[in-house]
């Protein structure tokens, strides 16, 4: 057998080695790999013989390669069945709301057809929830963290839970419930103030409150009464701080 590995000098000397035409797929009709292009002829100079051969492989190769790289991947080709895959995955462990979702599939480039069909059937079984996302979270955040309800207002909204979710969760907290937990905070950090003249400590433990969400109001009356109970006068300390 004939080894087809280079031209013969006499072939390139014609002019039917493997020159432009090749890049445009041209094989030899003798050698039954396909049919010409419309339009391209077949005479002498259309580069039939081993380099036909070679092109017609190495096109037949490469027309395979893309769905071969697509099935590796194992991605799946519907928008649909890919936004149900990354909501899935994201709610694996942790509840989301519906915009953190949406969100994920926008990054990832679904079509808002398929985004809206699965986010509103994820919606109808329960797995997207922001009622229930928001009172756990409000739940977790003030008795976990001590956070106010300023605080948590802002962190929902960020979340992209809607205002009149937000208010009904909040809403679980009343201002008493803040206040108590306001106390608790404060006792627990004062300790570590002592040695501190009386206005560090007031702003220091003033200032932790209202990181949490707390009103200056009731920053200022909860840190008061827990220097008077320390015996620390607290003449002067109803002006703001």
């Amino acid at each position: 057998m004939t080894r087809r590995t280079e031209w013969p000098v006499s072939a390139t000397d014609h002019g039917a080695g493997p020159g432009p035409e090749f890049a445009a797929g041209h094989t030899a009709e003798s050698e039954g790999a396909y049919e010409p292009e419309a339009g391209h002829g077949t005479g002498s100079g259309a580069g039939f013989g081993e380099g036909a051969g070679r092109g017609a492989r190495s096109r037949s190769r490469s027309s395979g390669s893309p769905s071969l790289s697509r099935a590796e991947k194992g991605e799946p080709r519907d928008p649909v069945e890919q936004a149900r895959n990354i909501c899935l995955r994201l709610l694996t462990g942790t509840p989301r709301t519906r915009k953190q979702l949406a969100d994920a599939l926008r990054k990832r480039e679904i079509p808002d057809q398929a985004a809206e069909e699965v986010l509103s059937r994820f919606e109808d079984v329960g797995l997207i929830d922001d009622a229930a996302f928001a009172d756990a979270w409000v739940e977790s955040r003030h008795h976990g963290r001590g956070l106010a309800r300023r605080a948590l207002v802002r962190e929902l909204r960020t979340k992209g839970v809607d205002s009149a979710v937000i208010d009904e969760a909040v809403g679980q907290l009343d201002s008493e419930q803040e206040e108590a937990t306001a106390r608790e905070l404060v006792a627990r950090k004062l300790r570590s103030t002592r040695g501190l003249d009386r206005d560090k400590r007031l702003r220091r433990l003033a200032g932790m409150l209202a990181r949490k969400g707390y009103g200056e109001g009731m920053a200022l009356r909860v840190v008061r009464q827990a220097l008077e109970e320390e015996g620390e006068d607290t003449e002067g300390l109803d002006e703001p701080f």
